[in-house]
C-alpha cells in the first residue's frame, strides 16, 4: 500500500513497549547486525515493494535517486508480489528455498511471525541513535515494529479508521454532518434516516467477508467500552467480554433489526458504493482520500463515534521489515536505505502523494503537508486521530487465527445467523487454541 488495503493491531502492553523504544530503542536487543560492514563494497539488495501501480510510479525512482548517491548500491526494485496480500506467502516460500528480498513491505500483523522466522534483522540498538528521531513515528507504529521488544524494520504506512460521510446524502435528508461529539446512538440515528431502499441507498456499510476488515472494525467499539482483546498474559481472549457482546450487539441492531447496513461479501464494494453514493456513510481510512479527491465525491471525514468522550480508533500500520542474509554490507545498506525513504524528506515525496498520512509529526510542518491536506480534505482530521489510536492490535503469533474466528462470528450475527454471545464464545475457544492458552 499505498496501496490503500486493510491493515493491523498489537497487545496493550506494547505501548509502553514504544515508549520505551521512543527512548532507548526498547528491550535490549542483540549486536549491531551491521558492524562489521565495509560502506565502500559493492552491495546488491532487493526491495520488494508491495505497491500498487500509482505506488510504483512514484517509489521506483527513489530507488535509482539512492543508487545515484551512493553508486556501489544497486536496488532491485519489484512488488515482490501479485498482491500485498501475497507477500508472507512468497518470503515464507523463500526462507525455505533461500531467495527472499532484503527488505519487504509487511502488514503489522505479520510482524510476529516475521521475527519468529528466524531471517529478520534486529535494529533495536540502531534505532536508539538520537538522529533516526524514532520518536517521530506514532507509538502504534513503532510497537508494531518491534515484536517480542526487537525492531525489525522501520514503519511503511500509518493509518487509523475515521468516518467519512456523504455530504450530498446529509443535505438531501436535512441532516447536520457528524461533529467531534457524536456518540454512537447518533450514528445509528443518522444510518437509519439515511436508508432509502427505495433509491437502494443504506446509511452505513459492514464487511461480512470473514477478513481482518471484519474484525478490526470491531475493537474500537470493544475498546470504547472498556474491553479488551486479549488478557494480560497474551494466550487468551476476552473480546467476548460483556464489553464485546455489547459492542457486537449494537452493530447487530443496525444491521438486522434497522436494516440500515449494506453487508459487502467481498470487503471491495462498499468504499465504490459510498463513493457513488449510495451508502452515506463508512468507517474507513485515509486510503480512500485518493479515489474520493479525484472523482470530486462530496465527502467529509470526522472522527469516529464515541462511548461517553471517549472515541478510540484502532490503527494498522505496516512496516518495511528487513531480513537477514548473514552478509554484514547487505544489512547495513538495508538499514540506511529504509532510514532515508521513511526520512521526513522522502516520505513526503510518496506517502503524501498518494494521500497516505506522513509518517512523522515533523512533516505537518511542512509546505509539502499543506499541499497535501489542500489536495485532500480531512487528511488532517485523519492526521489529529492518530491522537485516538492509543491501543494497537496485537502482534502475538496466535492474533492471525484470531482475526478469522473472530471475523467469522461478526459475519454471523450480522447475517441473523448467531447470538453475539454465542458466537463471540465459540470464536474465543478457538483463538484461544492458537494462543496456546
Amino acid at each position: 500500500m499505498t496501496t490503500r488495503h486493510r491493515r493491523l493491531p498489537l497487545l496493550p502492553a506494547l505501548l509502553l513497549l514504544a515508549a520505551g523504544v521512543a527512548g532507548c530503542g526498547g528491550g535490549g536487543g542483540s549486536a549491531d547486525p551491521t558492524a562489521k560492514a565495509d560502506p565502500a563494497a559493492p552491495v546488491t539488495l532487493t526491495w520488494w515493494t508491495g505497491q500498487d501501480a500509482n505506488g510504483e510510479k512514484l517509489i521506483e525512482p527513489l530507488a535509482a535517486e539512492f543508487h545515484r548517491a551512493h553508486p556501489n548500491v544497486t536496488i532491485n526494485v519489484s512488488s515482490g508480489a501479485a498482491t500485498a496480500d501475497d507477500l508472507l506467502q512468497k518470503m515464507s516460500a523463500g526462507f525455505a528455498s533461500g531467495r527472499y528480498p532484503d527488505i519487504s513491505y509487511a502488514y503489522g500483523s505479520w510482524a510476529s511471525e516475521l521475527h519468529d522466522s528466524g531471517k529478520t534483522l534486529d535494529i533495536t540498538q540502531k534505532v536508539a541513535d538520537a538522529a533516526v528521531k524514532w520518536d517521530e513515528f506514532p507509538v502504534a507504529a513503532r510497537a508494531t515494529a518491534t515484536p517480542d521488544g526487537q525492531v525489525i524494520g522501520f514503519p511503511a504506512v500509518v493509518d487509523n479508521l475515521g468516518l467519512l460521510y456523504n455530504k450530498a446524502l446529509f443535505d438531501a435528508k436535512g441532516l447536520a454532518y457528524p461533529t467531534s461529539s457524536w456518540t454512537w446512538d447518533d450514528f445509528r440515528s443518522a444510518a437509519r434516516t439515511l436508508t432509502d431502499k427505495a433509491h437502494n441507498v443504506y446509511g452505513t456499510a459492514y464487511s461480512v467477508s470473514g477478513g481482518e476488515d471484519t474484525t478490526w472494525h470491531l475493537w474500537p467499539l470493544l475498546w470504547q467500552r472498556g474491553g479488551q482483546i486479549l488478557a494480560a498474559d497474551g494466550r487468551h481472549a476476552q473480546f467476548n467480554s460483556p464489553a464485546g457482546v455489547d459492542a457486537l450487539d449494537f452493530l447487530r441492531s443496525m444491521a438486522v433489526d434497522d436494516k440500515s447496513v449494506y453487508l459487502d461479501q467481498t470487503d471491495q464494494r462498499y468504499a465504490p458504493l459510498f463513493d457513488d453514493g449510495r451508502i452515506g456513510m463508512i468507517i474507513s481510512g485515509p486510503w480512500e482520500l485518493f479515489e474520493l479527491a479525484e472523482h470530486k465525491t462530496p465527502y467529509g471525514v470526522a472522527q469516529l463515534p464515541g462511548t461517553g468522550s471517549d472515541h478510540q480508533t484502532v490503527s494498522g500500520p505496516d512496516i518495511w521489515v528487513l531480513l537477514d542474509h548473514n552478509d554484514a554490507n547487505r544489512a547495513y545498506w538495508s538499514y540506511e536505505f529504509a532510514k532515508w525513504l521513511t526520512s521526513a524528506q522522502v516520505d513526503q515525496r510518496w506517502n503524501l502523494a498518494l494521500g497516505n498520512l506522513p509518517l512523522r509529526s515533523s512533516e505537518t510542518s511542512s509546505p509539502q503537508y499543506a499541499a497535501y491536506i489542500k489536495q485532500y480534505p480531512g487528511a488532517d482530521v485523519f492526521v489529529a486521530n492518530l491522537a485516538n489510536a492509543k491501543q494497537p492490535r496485537p502482534t502475538v503469533a496466535g492474533y492471525v487465527e484470531l482475526s478469522r474466528v473472530v471475523g467469522q462470528a461478526i459475519s454471523k450475527v450480522l447475517q441473523g445467523a448467531a447470538s453475539p454471545k454465542d458466537a463471540l464464545d465459540q470464536a474465543a475457544k478457538q483463538a484461544d487454541q492458537g494462543l496456546g492458552g
